[in-house]
């Protein structure tokens, strides 16, 4: 009898899980039907070639700037979109601050366009054509900045260049906002937003670089994915110390400073940070979920029983999907003796946290310490922040953003996403509860990997999609 009672409850149980997997569809979407968007394509390409051979490198060590680049930079800008610099109010609140006000019909929902236009260095002789030069070559324009971010930031300026050129106002104020030290982290974009916060501007949404119109990025999955980062992680960087009497290197302890680190870190790395499931990772999972085979279906669809399946699953894949459900640690630094014969007296090993949902750079360091197992290595924080809020999805900027999306690239699945990295964005993610990160282009894995590495290089084509992008989302503003 017992035996019946327990099949019958693992059938039940079984049926449960198939009945809602069966039933874990997608809902009914309308495909919006796009405007044209006319406009001059080549001089749209010319004006990014002019950006791009501007060195706005940005380095913490200001010595290594070069200012004059960057205010060539500035300096171009009225002079390639004319028609914005006639139209829209321009300040300038710091050093690399840029800000035009769009004067709409209305004040009640202002708007934010963001982008940078500082870049990473580039190392020209790993480059196979001059990174500064804006090579245009077989449709594919060469150089730094195309992808991160200056292709967007012409995106935002070519549309609404045009745009005013065609008599268009918005309904509602705009805010084409530029900061020119956001890989350094710097007071550019603070800068603007304590300007415009001052003022009591309360942005109805803001638009910055994040994530993009991408493909197999998802189990199960072959459509093509806009993913749009409704928040993003904490960056926090730790230290492992140890120090110890030194001494030389011909009469070593059982274990020596750099061998008790390096047992510490295999530790850390066999025992990550617990699985956790955010707002922007669990809407995706389940977006996306209702795509996928039904293998994956059945997963996402009953996460109350599966949790532990998936939890493994990342954790046995790695890479983008991993570090969706957790905190990471990517260790990235080691330093020892200056000599090879000496026991070093104090020896460290650096990491590179990104903090998932409640988890603070406190807490995080204290897991470390307690995970690592030894007793004297120290762990220390060198700098941490803590992850940013997470953007409604419910909302006008949200449905404004989508449409956008799907009439300039199609039938795409546009997904909220957790945004892995960090960018500007996190500034405004304090004042305003639509913040969102998506970098208005279409990219394949080869040049996502671009970004912030050698040979950065956009497709023309690419570029015209972005502009028509930003006129179709600045239409509905």
């Amino acid at each position: 009898m017992l035996f019946w009672l327990i099949l019958s409850a693992l059938a039940i149980f079984i049926a449960v899980l198939v009945i809602r997997a069966l039933r874990f569809v997608p809902a009914p979407e309308e495909n919006p039907v796009p405007a044209d968007e006319v406009f001059d394509s080549d001089k749209a390409v010319r004006n990014l070639q002019e950006l791009i051979r501007c060195r706005t490198v940005s380095f913490r060590d200001k010595t290594l700037e070069d200012d004059g680049e960057f205010e060539r930079f500035e300096a171009l800008l009225p002079r390639l979109f004319p028609h914005v610099y006639e139209t829209c109010a321009f300040e300038k609140p710091g050093p690399r601050s840029l800000i035009l006000h769009w004067k709409g019909r209305s004040s009640d929902k202002p708007g934010v366009l963001m982008a940078h236009y500082d870049v990473v260095p580039a190392d020209e002789n790993l480059w196979s054509k001059p990174a500064f030069d804006a090579i245009l070559e077989d449709g594919v324009l060469w150089g730094r900045g195309t992808l991160d971010t200056k292709g967007t930031l012409l995106g935002v300026l070519e549309a609404a260049d045009n745009l005013i050129a065609q008599g268009f106002v918005p309904s509602n104020d705009l805010y084409l906002t530029f900061a020119g030290d956001e890989e350094i982290s710097g007071d550019g974009c603070p800068a603007i937003v304590r300007r415009l916060t001052e003022r009591g501007v309360k942005a109805a949404f803001v638009l910055d670089e994040g994530g993009a119109v991408v493909e197999n990025v998802f189990p199960g999955v072959k459509e093509p994915c806009a993913l749009i980062g409704i928040g993003e992680k904490g960056p926090t960087d730790v230290k492992l110390i140890l120090e110890t009497r030194g001494g030389h290197a011909s009469t070593p302890p059982p274990h020596t400073p750099v061998g008790r680190l390096a047992r510490a870190v295999s530790r850390i790395e066999s025992h990550p940070f617990p699985f956790t499931l955010t707002e922007p990772a669990r809407q995706m999972f389940d977006l996306m979920g209702r795509r996928s085979t039904f293998l994956f279906r059945l997963i996402f669809a009953n996460l109350w029983c599966f949790a532990p399946v998936l939890n493994l699953i990342c954790r046995l894949s790695g890479g983008e999907l991993n570090a969706l459900v957790r905190t990471t640690v990517a260790f990235t630094q080691m330093q020892g003796s200056a000599a090879s014969n000496v026991l070093p007296p104090k020896a460290w090993v650096g990491a590179n946290l990104r903090l998932i949902g409640n988890e603070t750079p406190e807490s995080a360091a204290a897991y470390l310490q307690k995970t690592c197992g030894d007793k004297d290595i120290r762990v220390e924080i060198v700098h941490g922040m803590a992850p940013s809020p997470v953007s409604r999805t419910d909302g006008e900027g949200w449905q404004r953003l989508k449409s956008a999306i799907r009439s300039t690239w199609g039938d795409v699945l546009v997904s909220p996403y957790l945004m892995l990295a960090c960018s500007d964005s996190r500034h405004w993610a304090q004042v305003s509860d639509s913040v969102y990160r998506f970098s208005a282009m279409a990219l394949s894995k080869e040049e996502r990997g671009m970004i912030h590495g050698n040979d950065e290089r956009v497709p023309v084509e690419t570029i015209l999609k972005t502009v028509r992008f930003y006129q179709r989302l600045i239409r509905s503003c």
